[in-house]
């Protein structure tokens, strides 16, 4: 997690009116050298400012073109710190990209670390050596991953994935990746840093993930256990290794939820219209396996968006996402509610706020902290997220790899 500094008591004593309509001038002030991202996850308070919303793979595509018409110098990423850094990746040099809060990180991505993803890489071949294997290892890694895992991937003929386009890449990688495998070659996937988004893919593409999909724990590599608690013939026999990572939202919806469901369900009188159960691919495979569709953000999105009235349906996912979902689909006539009670919420992606928000716009506008009375400051780019030189090229290389097979274009 990066350290972000206090605010100035301004920004957190103005109410949220007075706060809108600030950033809504600075908005103004910057005209079409200004656009903001939001992601999905973000509260409604946020995502009113967005010029932009989507989830992380249609983000990172919108921000390949943010400057292909307009003159934009800044983009405010209303999301994570991983999302800002692959925006600026894909932004072009002269796009400043600017994160609100720096805390905003991703408890996911921070499961992957890269000198032990390197080490298992490592160990992994060594230990495959022995045992006289002659294959080879594609990693993938979702996009809810640090600039340096990216690179490390792509280093290593890897791509990135998001949940909208995993299949794709899995395919692509399960193939031989950028060198096609030769008949019978073995190819073994490794998947970075969501064990379940990677169990779920995996099983959808017809791995027998209880026998051929084990997984690598660098805390147990720590620990003692080289392999990260595989043993030497399950790694020989995987056809994908999982990271033992995954995202502490989508971890709370568990079994019992659709179990609940299910029973309700069976419960009801004849004509009434039972709950259909949508969850979100980065939970576990239990719950996956008793929803009745489970898909990307988009997917989730689009899904009630074409939803009947008179349906009712339990999601799985951030509860800000379910609750924006729920006003809208109310006025259909579509019931949704959260698949579970407790507060399934991106707490990482809560701390980018109004106060957070308008301080990183008053930087650019050269206003102070208060409008009124210190207006003409030197501008000052707030939270430039800028991906290390040497970090950029193979990262961008697993970027690109993910984009060409969601059929859109590469980045220079």
């Amino acid at each position: 997690m990066h350290w972000q500094p206090a605010l100035p008591e301004i920004y957190r004593t103005l109410a949220s009116d007075e706060l809108a309509a600030r950033i809504t001038d600075r908005r103004q002030r910057l005209g079409d050298r200004l656009v903001i991202l939001g992601h999905h996850y973000q509260t409604d308070a946020v995502i009113r400012h967005a010029d932009l919303t989507g989830d992380s793979l249609k983000l990172s595509q919108l921000a390949a073109g943010v400057a292909d018409e307009k003159p934009v110098e800044h983009v405010v990423f209303c999301g994570v710190h991983f999302m800002a850094e692959t925006a600026d990746l894909l932004t072009p040099e002269h796009v400043q990209v600017h994160l609100p809060d720096l805390s905003a990180g991703c408890s996911m991505a921070d499961m992957a670390d890269f000198d032990d993803a390197s080490h298992a890489w490592d160990v992994m071949h060594e230990a495959l050596g022995k045992l006289g294997w002659t294959g080879r290892v594609v990693p993938v890694t979702y996009v809810n991953s640090t600039a340096a895992i990216k690179a490390f991937v792509g280093e290593h003929g890897g791509a990135c994935c998001t949940s909208s386009n995993a299949d794709q890449v899995f395919a692509w990688a399960l193939a031989g990746g950028t060198e096609p495998a030769k008949p019978g070659e073995d190819i073994k996937l490794l998947f970075l840093p969501d064990q379940h988004l990677g169990r779920n893919t995996a099983a959808a593409y017809g791995v027998d993930v209880a026998n051929a999909a084990p997984v690598y724990d660098p805390r147990l590599q720590r620990r003692g256990e080289p392999l990260g608690g595989m043993t030497p013939d399950q790694l020989l026999d995987a056809r994908v290794i999982l990271w033992a990572g995954h995202c502490s939202v989508h971890k709370l919806f568990r079994a019992e939820h659709c179990d609940a469901i299910r029973a309700a369900n069976d419960a009801l009188p004849a004509g009434e219209t039972p709950t259909r159960i949508l969850v979100h691919p980065e939970c576990s495979k239990d719950v996956v396996d008793r929803a009745d569709l489970a898909g990307s953000t988009e997917f989730i999105l689009r899904t009630i968006g074409e939803a009947p009235a008179g349906s009712r349906w339990a999601v799985g996912t951030e509860h800000n996402l379910v609750n924006r979902l729920a006003s809208s689909a109310r006025e259909r006539g579509v019931d949704v509610r959260i698949l579970s009670d407790c507060q399934c919420m991106c707490t990482t992606m809560y701390r980018i706020d109004e106060p957070h928000l308008l301080w990183t716009l008053d930087g650019l506008c050269g206003v102070g902290y208060d409008a009124g009375t210190t207006e003409g400051l030197p501008v000052e780019a707030r939270n430039v997220i800028r991906v290390h030189p040497e970090v950029r090229g193979p990262a961008l290389d697993a970027v690109h790899r993910m984009l060409a097979l969601s059929g859109a274009p590469a980045i220079d």
